[in-house]
């Protein structure tokens, strides 16, 4: 089976080391429903229900971003913006083009109406 150092799991598969990206993110929070609804300019702009108060709704737009891109939650931080609707997120295990293919799929972005 192999020593101990030539175990891979699972995570180490689908979460590489070492690849990460910055997201610029537009965030409406208190919105009526959650989600990646396309662009705003060069961010993103995502809706999240979580009112500005205490933390909700950074911590709701970890999780939406995590769910979005199928990554762990851990994976995601918030690295300025913290008390602005413009924020910068480091995500660690996935590399831009598949965020914006990932993001774009979510939200719609090139499909025909």
């Amino acid at each position: 089976m192999g020593g101990p150092g030539l175990r891979l799991g699972v995570a180490a598969l689908l979460y590489p080391a070492g690849v990460s990206s910055r997201l610029q993110l537009r965030v409406s929070p208190g919105a009526a429903c959650a989600g990646i609804v396309g662009r705003h300019g060069n961010a993103w702009k995502g809706r999240v229900t979580a009112a500005p108060e205490g933390g909700k709704a950074n911590a709701a737009v970890v999780r939406l971003l995590a769910d979005t891109l199928a990554v762990p939650a851990r994976n995601v931080e918030i690295v300025s913006g913290h008390a602005s609707r413009d924020k910068t997120v480091a995500l660690e295990g996935i590399d831009h083009d598949e965020i914006e293919r990932r993001l774009a799929s979510a939200s719609g972005a090139g499909k025909d109406s």
